[in-house]
């Protein structure tokens, strides 16, 4: 290759990098404050509902109120996380800007109220929202305008965890089953990265989760990881056909939005008091840590945790799912790990991101997220369940705009 072209392809490339770190950094900012102010309201929403328990009761008008706001206004983007991936893969046209607003006031309401949802699809919907707008003043081709919205999936994601590596990675996999989207490792990346740091120094402080010692790593323990791996798949798939099941459900047998929601919350209701406790609404974050502990949970706390975020999913509620499934997660490690004789501990983290791993079809991103969360020498064992999760759930999981790798 002559001198004169080599260094015209790499001054290309120093260009490249430059643009795309700037503009990922951007994306970053935009998406970090968000998820900031995000997680702020739902600490607040989440201590209101702890504090005054009788807000239970109105979770059903709040379900009217959610559908009323999407029908009036909400329409074009009531469609949320499966409307952003397919943008992005045929981006076409802008996303309107309404779907980032919508989405935090809606998912703070069912929070407030007593819904079991997650965090992850309003970060998600908000960093690619806020990360759509610069389609207009800067002009990007559609290429550019893609890349633009992975970084805002990669920078909500990093931000609302603290997980600026499997944001990274999350952005680039969960578009296509079984495929890695390259062309968008710097703007990713950075948006990660800079919406973790930037979420953080607007003073939110994530959860932490201690393992401990990693046992010693026997024929029979394999055993075990290989089985309860094969669990995490099942559950994962489990999660995603009951609440894609409900939602189809509660469609053709009820045919008004504000219906569907009220009666969702009704039973809501009515399944708290049946159960006798509230520990299922919400994100659940107090039986996450009680997984990580000798204390154990209750064996069939994964199950009712599945049941209670479905129903509030399938019902029209907004939020995330991938919360709820670190607490399926973690609770059926725990389970597991009790009924095995094994540390509980260790098996709530592999559960914790196996489950997702299998539900989202995403295994790359959640090994990362567990490396990141409970340390490198649980790597291995946490890329084994992971892979094992995405392999047996099958390629259908709670993301249906996904589309399989040609």
């Amino acid at each position: 290759m002559p001198f004169r072209t080599y260094c015209k392809e790499h001054l290309a490339l120093i260009l490249a990098l430059a643009k795309w770190s700037l503009l990922g950094a951007s994306v970053g900012i935009v998406s970090g404050a968000a998820s900031a102010l995000f997680l702020h309201l739902l600490a607040w929403a989440t201590a209101s509902r702890e504090n005054h328990p009788e807000l239970l009761w109105f979770l059903p008008l709040a379900g009217v109120g959610i559908a009323w706001i999407y029908s009036g206004v909400g329409k074009s983007v009531e469609g949320g996380t499966n409307l952003l991936l397919e943008r992005i893969h045929q981006p076409s046209a802008p996303i309107p800007f309404r779907m980032a607003p919508l989405i935090l006031l809606t998912t703070v309401l069912t929070h407030l109220f007593g819904g079991s949802a997650g965090r992850e699809g309003t970060a998600v919907q908000m960093g690619g929202t806020l990360a759509n707008l610069a389609q207009g003043p800067l002009r990007l081709s559609a290429r550019d305008h893609r890349l633009m919205m992975m970084a805002g999936v990669s920078g909500g994601f990093g931000a609302v965890f603290g997980t600026p590596l499997a944001g990274t990675v999350f952005g680039l996999e969960v578009l296509t089953v079984g495929q890695l989207s390259y062309e968008a490792l710097i703007p990713c990346f950075v948006a990660a990265y800079v919406g973790d740091v930037v979420t953080r120094a607007l003073g939110i402080h994530h959860p932490v989760y201690l393992v401990g010692s990693l046992p010693v790593l026997t024929p029979r323990l394999w055993i075990l990881i290989v089985g309860a791996g094969a669990l995490f798949g099942l559950a994962g798939l489990l999660f995603s056909e009951l609440t894609h099941a409900i939602s189809h459900l509660s469609k053709l047998w009820l045919k008004q939005p504000w219906l569907r929601a009220f009666v969702g919350g009704c039973l809501l209701i009515a399944l708290t008091y049946a159960v006798g406790t509230r520990q299922y609404l919400g994100l659940s974050l107090p039986l996450i840590a009680r997984s990580f502990t000798l204390e154990g949970v209750f064996a069939g706390a994964f199950a009712l945790k599945i049941v209670f975020t479905a129903l509030t999913l399938g019902t029209g509620f907004k939020g995330g799912e991938v919360t709820p499934l670190f607490c399926i997660g973690a609770t059926l490690g725990a389970a597991f790990a009790h009924l095995t004789g094994q540390p509980p501990a260790f098996f709530a983290a592999l559960g914790f991101v196996a489950v997702f791993a299998g539900a989202a079809n995403t295994p790359l991103a959640c090994t990362i997220m567990g490396i990141e969360l409970f340390g490198g020498p649980l790597a291995v064992p946490l890329g084994a369940v992971c892979i094992l999760s995405y392999l047996l759930s099958g390629h259908r999981g709670i993301y249906l705009s996904q589309q399989p790798a040609t």
